[in-house]
């Protein structure tokens, strides 16, 4: 897309999402629908800085939230589509650009190949102007695509601005549009000048008018029409984004499985976009996975998981667990009811079983960690066993230290490891220890109270019972 631009309206202030953050900001699977936008354009081929967004309502958010290389231009009053593209006239003017996509920041299922297509029939058909339309069952709230008797396109009409026998016309307006740089400046020159313009329900200036002018000027204005009605999907109100997030639920669902993907029930399922799974991997109902989550082949992943931009090795299994941001190699199992935590490394046959916890820790090859401990903040080796009800304790109420664990070491149930502290290799703690200094290789460490039999005590004490 060298030598052209896009400009993404995102100014909307989303009254009725009833929402403090800008519009563009609501999500759709876990990500922003402005992200959406931004990367269906970055998959056509733009670079960030050839992408000016339109911001208004909450732009201090926006701006933020934006990738560094994008251009952004603020719309002050909200007067229509028209006018927020006049505001970044300045962009397209300096940069010479030749061709300017226009995309609406809220429509998240706009996709790359259409406007691909779209671009190619632009160029080869000369047109000033190309409407990328679609055809839909319930057109309500779109503008209309009108046609002549010979079905040569017309104009759009605005929902506001239709008759009765407009508003039965199921081909709409997706928002989004191609236009030739020189083309739509002038367009908008004569909209910004000509008040009949603004003669529209709404008194605003609309970016359909820009299609009309250009066609009264004898240039060349077209439609192209979408195979993915979805296109045209925005959402202005919480109903509509629920609607919406399931419409792409089950889009990120049939494409995995497509790609041989197993979801035997899709009950609760919820893919996020930009998540990688590999084929004969099994997802199971009440499953969560967003994020710049990968996962290999032939994994179990559920019920009932949450996993967050996570790296899961070939035919590992995670059960019933909540994984955040953690590295879980292949064959490796986790679960059922664990919790792994950023910055956490599990090696190829691990085992992290029922209510452990992990968190920013490496847990060696074929290490077991089965039942009921709290690992932080350490290097755990090679084939290690941690027994029942162990936890590092890895903080001083200031600072946190690390706990080192070596090679073949076997850490008995209720041990509490007090860090900064190592236990050699093939080194034993005793059920029930506190461990607070070194324990060196091969060594026992008993770090308790010894046991004391009291002969006679309850005879003598009577102590009360029923």
């Amino acid at each position: 897309m060298k030598g052209n631009c896009t400009v993404i309206l995102a100014a909307g202030d989303g009254v009725r999402m009833k929402s403090s953050k800008p519009k563009v900001l609501a999500e759709v699977l876990f990500k922003p629908m402005i992200d959406w936008v931004i990367d269906c354009a970055l998959d056509c081929g733009f670079d960030e800085s050839d992408i000016c967004v339109v911001t208004g309502h909450g732009r201090e958010l926006l701006n933020g939230h934006l990738p560094s290389g994008v251009q952004t231009v603020v719309q002050e009053e909200r007067l229509g589509t028209g006018h927020a593209v006049m505001r970044a006239q300045p962009f397209i003017e300096a940069n010479s650009y030749s061709n300017v996509l226009v995309l609406n920041g809220d429509s998240p299922m706009v996709d790359g190949e259409t406007l691909k297509l779209a671009f190619e029939y632009h160029m080869r058909s000369g047109n000033a102007a190309t409407v990328i339309s679609a055809n839909v069952e319930n057109p309500t709230g779109y503008g209309r695509i009108k046609r002549n008797s010979d079905g040569i396109f017309e104009k759009i009409v605005e929902e506001k601005d239709a008759d009765e026998n407009e508003k039965n016309i199921t081909e709409v307006n997706s928002g989004a549009y191609w236009f030739g740089c020189r083309a739509l400046l002038v367009a908008l020159d004569k909209l910004k000048t000509d008040a009949k313009y603004r003669l529209n329900a709404a008194k605003e200036y609309y970016l359909t008018d820009a299609v009309e002018i250009l066609k009264s000027m004898g240039q060349r204005a077209a439609t192209f029409n979408s195979k993915n009605s979805d296109a045209v999907l925005g959402a202005n109100d919480r109903l509509q984004l629920m609607r919406l997030n399931e419409k792409a639920r089950m889009r990120v669902l049939e494409a995995h499985m497509k790609n041989g993907v197993s979801v035997p029930f899709a009950d609760g399922v919820i893919i996020g976009p930009d998540v990688v799974i590999g084929a004969d991997t099994e997802i199971l109902p009440g499953t969560t996975i967003k994020g710049k989550t990968v996962i290999g082949r032939g994994c179990v992943v559920g019920s009932n998981s949450c996993i967050e931009s996570c790296v899961i090795g070939d035919e590992a299994v995670i059960t019933s667990s909540h994984c955040s941001e953690a590295e879980i190699s292949a064959g490796a199992a986790v679960g059922p009811f664990a919790r792994i935590r950023p910055g956490t490394k599990i090696d190829s046959g691990a085992r992290i079983g029922n209510f452990v916890e992990v968190k920013n820790s490496s847990i060696g090859e074929g290490t077991k960690i089965s039942h009921l401990s709290y690992i932080g903040d350490s290097d755990i080796g090679t084939g290690v066993n941690i027994g029942s009800g162990c936890a590092t304790v890895n903080y001083s109420g200031k600072e946190k230290f690390r706990t080192v664990i070596e090679d073949g070491a076997f850490i008995g149930c209720d041990t509490s490891l007090v860090a900064p502290v190592k236990v050699g290799e093939n080194a034993y703690t005793a059920a029930g220890s506190t461990i607070t200094e070194d324990v060196p290789a091969n060594s026992l460490a008993v770090a308790r109270e010894r046991q004391v039999n009291k002969k006679d005590w309850v005879k003598s004490k009577k102590p009360y019972r029923k």
